[in-house]
C-alpha cells in the first residue's frame, strides 16, 4: 500500500504516534487509508450539504475495509464571483484546487481518494488532480439545484441575470425582479440548468470518473446520499484491484466526453476544462478534434439556457445513461473503455433508456445534427474561439455587424446598459483573456444583459474571456490568441465589420492582411492589470485558451 510509506516498519514508529493522536486506532491504520477531498464550505450554495456526502462517502469507505481521512479545499461561487474583480480569481482557483490535493495525497501517502466537488472549477480542478497523481480515484458530486419557479414557470439563476437587462429597460419593475431573485434558486446544489458545473458533473459520467447518476441525481434527493455510499465502497475496489486513473482517463475517454457534450449542448467553459485534465492525463485534444467530434455528434437536448428544460428533468428521462446509450445507436460513444464501476461503459449503461423524448431527443430525430458546441477560425482567432451553438437563435448563426470595441467587461457594460449598443452590432471585449484578464473573466453579465433587453437575436459578442455555462446567444468566446498575446482581436477598431458564420466554423474581421500587420506594427501592449498577488503570478504562467489555460510546465 502508498500508505506504507506513513505507517510500516520501526521507523514509522512516529507517524504512527501522530495517526493514533488523531484517535485511530491500531485497527484502522492496517487498513488502506483513503482521502477524501472535500469542498465544503458556506459561500457556494452547491456545497453548503456537502458536509452530509463526505460523512457517506465515509460511511462507505468503513463498510468496505478502508479508513478515511478528510480533508478540504477552496471553491468559489462563480455567481457570486461575476461582474466585478472576484471573477479574475475564479479559474485560477482550478490550479489551486489540484495542487493542493496532489500536496495533500503526496505528504501523507493516501492508497486512494474520493473526490467530492460540485460546482464549476472545482470539478475539473479535482479531476486535473486525479489525472496527475494516477492513485486510484473516484468523484462523487454534491448534485444539481432544483430549478425554481415564478408565476407558473420554472427559472434559474441565469433567468435573475436576463431579469437585471429587462429592469434595465423597463420591461420588470424592481418588485418583479426581487421576486424572481428569490424563487430562482430555491434548494442546495449547483445551479439547475445545463451551466458549467452541471455539464462537468455529467461529463464526469463519460469519462468514467463518477457511478452513473454523478451528473443528474438532484442534491436533495437521497439517492445522492446512496450514491455518495456507492463511491466510498467503490474506492475500496479500485483500491484493490490497482485501477487508476490513467487505465480510465484514455483518449476514447475523452472523446466519449466531447461527443456527450456536444449532445447535451453543455456549456463552452468544458472546452478549458476538458483539455486542462486531458494535459494532466497525457492526452493530446487538439481543437480541430473537437470541431470533427461536432461535425458528427447531433445535439439531443436543450436544457437551459438553450431550452426550458433542467437537470432534473434530465434525470427523470433516463439521466445521462440514457444519453449515452442512444449515441451507441450511431456508434458515437466508445462502449469499452474502462470505468470507476470497474465495469465497461457499455456494461453500465446496457439497461439504460429514454423516458421522455422531449427532454432527450431520439438520435433519428435531434434538435439539430451537429453538436452543440462549435469551434470558429479566421483571422481574428487564428488559434481558434468557441461558441455554444445550441444556444444561438438561427437568426444569428450567420451574422455580419459593425465592431463596437471595449478593453474590459465593465465598459461594455456601461455601454449595454446606457443604450449604446445598437441592433446588428457585434461587441468585442478584449483584455479579459487568461493573462489579460487575469483570469478569463466570465461574461455572463453581458451577455444576460443582451438577452434580457431582447437584443440576443440582433447581436453578438467576441471576447478574449469566456461565458458561463448559463449564457446564450450569440457569445462567441475564448478567441485565441488573446490580445493581451497580441491576438488579432487587440487591432480591432470601432466600426469595423466582423463576419461571423457558425455553420462554416468562420470569424473573420473584414481587412485585408496588410491592413491587420500595419495596425499590429503600431500596437502596445497594455500594463498588467494585476501586478502583486497570486494572479500576478498566474498571468505569467497561464497558457492561452486553446491549450485549456493550463500553466507552462507541469502536467506529463
Amino acid at each position: 500500500m502508498i500508505s506504507d510509506s506513513i505507517k510500516k516498519g520501526v521507523e514509522k514508529a512516529p507517524h504512527r504516534s501522530l495517526l493514533y493522536a488523531l484517535g485511530l486506532t491500531y485497527e484502522e491504520i492496517k487498513r488502506p487509508i483513503i482521502g477524501v477531498a472535500n469542498s465544503k464550505n458556506e459561500i457556494i450554495p452547491g456545497h453548503m450539504h456537502l458536509d452530509k456526502i463526505a460523512e457517506a462517502v465515509k460511511a462507505g469507505i468503513r463498510m468496505a475495509g478502508g479508513t478515511p481521512i478528510e480533508f478540504s479545499t477552496i471553491g468559489v461561487c462563480d455567481g457570486i464571483a461575476m461582474n466585478h474583480k472576484g471573477m479574475k480569481y475564479s479559474l485560477g482557483s482550478r490550479e489551486l484546487i489540484a495542487d493542493s490535493i496532489e500536496i495533500m495525497a503526496m505528504a501523507h501517502g493516501f492508497d486512494g481518494l474520493v473526490l467530492i466537488p460540485n460546482c464549476d472549477k472545482i470539478v475539473p480542478g479535482m479531476l486535473m488532480a486525479a489525472a496527475r497523481l494516477n492513485i486510484p480515484a473516484i468523484v462523487v458530486s454534491g448534485g444539481p439545484m432544483l430549478a425554481g419557479n415564478y408565476n407558473g414557470d420554472t427559472c434559474d439563476l441565469s433567468s435573475v441575470f436576463e431579469a437585471v437587462g429587462a429592469h434595465k429597460v423597463g420591461k420588470i419593475t424592481e418588485e418583479d425582479l426581487y421576486r424572481i431573485e428569490l424563487n430562482a434558486c430555491p434548494t442546495c446544489g449547483s445551479c439547475s440548468g445545463m451551466f458549467t458545473a452541471n455539464t462537468m458533473n455529467c461529463l464526469t459520467e463519460a469519462l468514467g470518473m463518477g457511478l452513473p447518476g454523478n451528473g443528474t441525481i438532484p442534491a436533495v434527493y437521497s439517492e445522492r446520499i446512496r450514491l455518495a455510499k456507492q463511491a466510498g465502497m467503490k474506492i475500496m475496489e479500485l483500491v484493490e484491484r490497482g485501477i487508476k486513473p490513467s487505465d480510465i482517463l484514455t483518449k476514447e475517454a475523452f472523446i466519449n466526453a466531447f461527443s456527450l457534450d456536444m449532445a447535451l449542448g453543455g456549456s463552452t467553459n468544458t472546452v478549458l476544462h476538458l483539455k486542462a485534465i486531458a494535459h494532466e492525463a497525457g492526452v493530446d485534444i487538439p481543437l480541430n478534434e473537437i470541431n470533427e467530434i461536432s461535425t458528427i455528434v447531433p445535439n439531443l437536448c436543450k436544457l437551459s439556457p438553450a431550452g426550458k428544460y433542467h437537470i432534473e428533468d434530465l434525470y427523470f428521462a433516463g439521466g445521462i445513461s440514457a444519453v449515452l446509450k442512444e449515441l451507441t445507436k450511431a456508434d458515437l460513444i466508445n462502449t469499452e473503455v474502462l470505468t470507476v464501476t470497474g465495469k465497461t461503459l457499455g456494461e453500465n449503461i446496457k439497461d439504460a433508456k429514454i423516458l421522455n423524448h422531449d427532454v432527450i431527443r431520439p438520435i433519428d430525430n435531434p434538435y439539430s445534427s451537429t453538436g452543440g458546441l462549435a469551434i470558429l477560425y479566421g483571422n481574428i482567432a487564428r488559434e481558434g474561439a468557441v461558441v455554444k451553438a445550441s444556444a444561438v437563435a438561427k437568426e444569428m448563426l450567420r451574422h455580419e455587424g459593425p465592431a463596437k470595441v471595449f478593453n474590459s467587461e465593465e465598459e461594455a457594460i456601461e455601454a449595454i446598459y446606457g443604450g449604446k449598443i445598437q441592433k446588428g452590432d457585434v461587441v468585442v471585449i478584449r483584455y479579459e483573456g487568461p493573462k489579460g484578464g487575469p483570469g478569463m473573466r466570465e461574461m455572463l453579465s453581458p451577455t444576460s444583459a443582451l438577452a434580457g433587453m431582447g437584443l440576443d437575436k440582433d447581436v453578438a459578442l467576441i471576447t478574449d474571456g469566456r461565458f458561463s455555462g448559463a449564457t446564450r446567444g450569440a457569445s462567441i468566446g475564448h478567441v485565441s490568441p488573446e490580445a493581451m498575446e497580441g491576438g488579432e482581436i487587440a487591432i480591432i477598431e470601432d466600426g469595423d465589420i466582423i463576419e461571423i458564420d457558425i455553420p462554416a466554423r468562420k470569424i473573420n474581421v473584414k481587412l485585408t492582411d496588410e491592413e491587420i500587420k500595419e495596425r499590429m506594427k503600431r500596437w502596445v501592449r497594455p500594463e498588467p492589470k494585476i501586478k502583486t498577488g497570486y494572479m500576478a503570478r498566474y498571468a505569467e504562467q497561464v497558457t492561452s485558451a486553446n491549450t485549456g489555460a493550463v500553466f507552462k510546465g507541469g502536467g506529463i
